[in-house]
């Protein structure tokens, strides 16, 4: 594949490179946020769908899951095709325009239809965003290691992207519940269809910005043979890619946790705090603390090392875990505040790792080609976001059927019995436990790349290519 020509004003790492691909997270974010939040809410509570029934179909579509992803990235390893905005960008210029339009099917509000077409209407909404979702996400994702090798640039495009969420979080998920629910604390389905019209039109312009802007300084190098892209093997290298492995498992545990009682959070605030229009600030407490590590991300890492943070970040979130749990939180407004304080907590421990996560990916594909001489950037991160995928697919499914054998009921709305609205406080706390926990083993015992070993492979990189 030629090389992509780079102009001499963009030869080194800048400015608009930060803003270009934090502009790439935000587009995706105004999609994942909105159908991570609320999906499971639209269907069960204003579509009529019963949270069992809603379960199993989740589950069901993990298994579009289990082929969609990983074949999209074995399609983008294994093109020889020369492409004018590079292979990544295209699979995410044309991607975008899918997401948008399958992001309007996901929330159609026809609460009136048969129950088997309110189902079909989910699995085909479903399948269309997923695959959408995928078709962006997966190339966009890709593009970090293709911009710059540098350790500490990816680190600071890590904490960009991240900054791009942050700010998809703040439109799509801490003012929409200012909008979407009545006096009651019930949810208005139709307003999220009007929302996920406008925040599609956001995301689409900023994912073209992204396509439009980003410059791709590593290529690929061709082997001496031109071999032929085996997908299994490149599936067996990222099993067998212990850094992969090490930068999933904390993603997965982090999805697990928070994913996981994302429904029970909603409850939560309907029917044991009484304010369900506060409830999309409590991610935003979760991410605000992110911006104290931003500034300080390149200075950190570099003087100890991206492992070293993430492990010591996660422990911090454990101890506020635990906190959470044994913490008296009262059905108030003392209790919401003692509630967002803890939630902020974790998120200073949470931060050093959500900035250096996709920095982390990024190494493992370098670490990958140290040890097999294939990059294969788009099968390792598409399984990584598999497997993500999958979790935060089946997080919520899960946390339904405990919510169920709770006493949960769909039917109740914000109206459930006290007994089962403390049970979802107690929910909460227990996900993020085990989270954090999840996040803490696997940074400390499974991900491999400390900072000796990241600079020999490095070094040993650099001299390859030179």
């Amino acid at each position: 594949m030629a090389a992509t020509t780079v102009p001499k004003y963009r030869e080194r790492v800048g400015f608009i490179d930060y803003v270009s691909y934090a502009a790439g997270d935000f587009g995706c974010n105004m999609a994942f946020t909105l159908a991570g939040s609320y999906f499971t809410l639209f269907f069960t509570q204003f579509m009529g769908i019963s949270s069992l029934t809603f379960a199993g179909i989740m589950v069901f579509l993990k298994i579009w899951d289990a082929v969609n992803d990983p074949l999209i990235g074995g399609i983008m390893d294994s093109t020889r095709r020369e492409y004018k905005r590079g292979k990544f960008r295209t699979f995410m210029f044309y991607g975008s325009f899918l997401l948008f339009l399958s992001g309007l099917l996901c929330f159609l509000p026809v609460p009136g239809a048969p129950d088997i077409a309110k189902v079909i209407l989910c699995i085909v909404g479903y399948m269309l965003y997923d695959c959408a979702y995928t078709l962006v996400n997966v190339p966009y994702g890709s593009l970090l290691a293709a911009i710059t090798p540098e350790p500490g640039e990816r680190t600071t495009l890590s904490a960009a992207r991240q900054a791009g969420s942050f700010l998809a979080t703040l439109i799509a998920g801490s003012l929409l519940p200012l909008i979407i629910y009545d006096a009651n604390n019930n949810l208005m389905g139709e307003r999220l269809f009007m929302a996920a019209l406008i925040l599609g039109v956001i995301g689409f312009i900023a994912i073209q910005f992204t396509c439009a802007t980003t410059v791709e300084r590593v290529q690929p190098k061709e082997t001496a043979a031109q071999e032929k892209f085996n997908y299994f093997k490149a599936l067996g290298n990222f099993l067998h890619n212990r850094a992969a492995i090490g930068a999933t498992l904390p993603a997965v545990g982090m999805f697990l946790g928070t994913y996981g009682v994302t429904t029970a959070t909603q409850v939560l605030f309907q029917s044991y705090f009484h304010n369900a229009a506060l409830s999309g600030f409590a991610t935003l407490c979760m991410q605000v603390p992110m911006f104290l590590f931003m500034p300080f991300m390149h200075k950190i890492v570099d003087r100890f090392g991206k492992k070293e943070s993430c492990t010591v970040g996660a422990a911090f979130t454990v101890l506020v875990a635990v906190l959470m749990l044994v913490l008296p939180i009262s059905p108030d407004t003392n209790g919401i505040i003692v509630f967002y304080v803890l939630l902020i907590l974790n998120g200073v421990g949470l931060g050093m790792f959500m900035c250096c996560m996709y920095a982390l990916i990024a190494d493992a594909i370098d670490y990958n080609e140290w040890k097999t001489g294939r990059r294969d950037e788009g099968t390792t991160y598409s399984l990584y976001v598999f497997f993500r995928k999958l979790t935060n697919g089946l997080a919520p499914s899960l946390g339904l059927v405990v919510m169920v054998a709770l006493g949960y009921n769909e039917a109740l709305g914000a109206a459930q019995p006290a007994d089962v609205a403390l049970s979802m406080r107690y929910m909460v706390a227990g996900g993020y436990l085990l989270s954090a926990l999840i996040e803490f083993l696997s940074l400390k015992f499974v991900y491999n790349i400390d900072k000796k070993t990241l600079a020999t492979m490095e070094a040993d990189l650099h001299h390859i290519e030179c």
